[in-house]
């Protein structure tokens, strides 16, 4: 007969009565949260809990309560605050508080810190390696900190420029001819890229530093015979690169330069028996030196809640479809394309 769980049982304080309310939210929304996602009960009475599941899972939920508890202090809490909490809830960093990376990217507009474990070894690898690849699904924050980085560096001038660059290829819709000079045709395919910038730097200095061609934005194919030397190069949907953009790409790569490819396998635009060249990439370089490779998962999806069921119930749905086929290798035939 299996012994009966001990409750973990910890108290608040100091106890005031605006933050704790904060802290639990309306109707205790938060704390339910943090049950759901942890798979524990939470039990209080006042400042003083009891917690209620596996002893890994509710030391954890105490490290996460105290930071909220902390933070309720001088921050107006909301459920995707907790949510955002909840990512970097990971039982070996909270358990283990020097796991915690003081990683931070300097913007104009203030400090950017990398969320989580897999975004912190993300933007080591982008600081310690001159190409790096972010692969993954949507939300994961992936292209925001490539940008970060960029723009980090560009304030610390050890780079003279950031290059943008994306693959003109729809996201399975047929847009047809686009008005305009070719900054124009590429900007929707760009715009996420944009608004990074934008909230980074402003509106304005963006402006003056496409003026200027301290930033540039230009589409994959205009890249050959190109040598791109002390610059920032971020490859964004990289998934809708062929075998041979990719190669194409990586070998424009200068002195002083640092490349970031970002893309998600399981969303390739490609037209029917194209190959991505991420896919391909992966397999390629997976071992060669000086090359870094972060994958991302639904659990580090940094949108909306339901962003992270989405991308989960979609794979669950790819695996019973595809057995053989595990997350992140993936191949190119129709059943793995599907839209944003």
């Amino acid at each position: 007969m299996n012994a009966p769980i001990e409750p973990h049982r910890f108290i608040l304080e100091p106890f005031e009565a605006r933050r704790f309310a904060n802290l639990c939210g309306q109707l205790d929304e938060h704390l339910r949260l943090i049950e759901q996602r942890l798979e524990i009960e939470i039990r209080n009475r006042g400042n003083q809990f009891e917690l209620l599941g596996a002893p890994e899972q509710t030391s954890s939920a105490e490290n996460l309560l105290r930071r909220l508890y902390r933070e309720a202090g001088n921050t107006e809490l909301s459920p995707d605050m907790v949510h955002l909490f909840l990512q970097e809830s990971g039982i070996e960093e909270l358990n283990n508080p020097s796991a915690h990376s003081n990683i931070a990217l300097r913007t104009r507009k203030g400090m950017i810190r990398p969320r989580g474990a897999n975004q912190q070894r993300y933007v080591r690898a982008i600081l310690d390696h001159d190409i790096n690849f972010g692969i993954g699904p949507a939300g994961t924050g992936k292209t925001y900190l490539a940008v970060a980085a960029a723009v980090d560096a560009l304030e610390r001038e050890q780079i003279r420029r950031i290059l943008l660059v994306r693959p003109a290829v729809e996201a399975g819709e047929k847009l047809g001819f686009l008005p305009g000079d070719l900054s124009q045709k590429i900007d929707p395919y760009l715009r996420p890229l944009y608004d990074a910038l934008y909230e980074m730097l402003g509106f304005e200095q963006v402006a003056k530093l496409i003026e200027k061609q301290v930033i540039e934005v230009a589409p994959l194919a205009y890249m050959r015979g190109r040598t791109l030397n002390n610059s920032f190069i971020i490859l964004d949907e990289s998934q809708n690169t062929t075998l041979e953009q990719m190669k194409m790409f990586l070998t424009r790569i200068g002195f002083g330069s640092t490349a970031v490819i970002t893309g998600d396998i399981t969303q390739v635009d490609l037209p029917r028996g194209t190959k991505s060249g991420l896919t391909h990439v992966i397999d390629v370089l997976k071992d060669v030196p000086g090359i870094s490779f972060t994958h991302f998962l639904a659990k580090d999806v940094v949108r909306h809640p339901l962003v992270q069921r989405i991308v989960e119930a979609y794979e669950r749905f790819e695996e019973r479809q595809a057995p053989s086929r595990p997350y992140p290798a993936a191949d190119n035939d129709p059943g793995a394309r599907r839209d944003d």
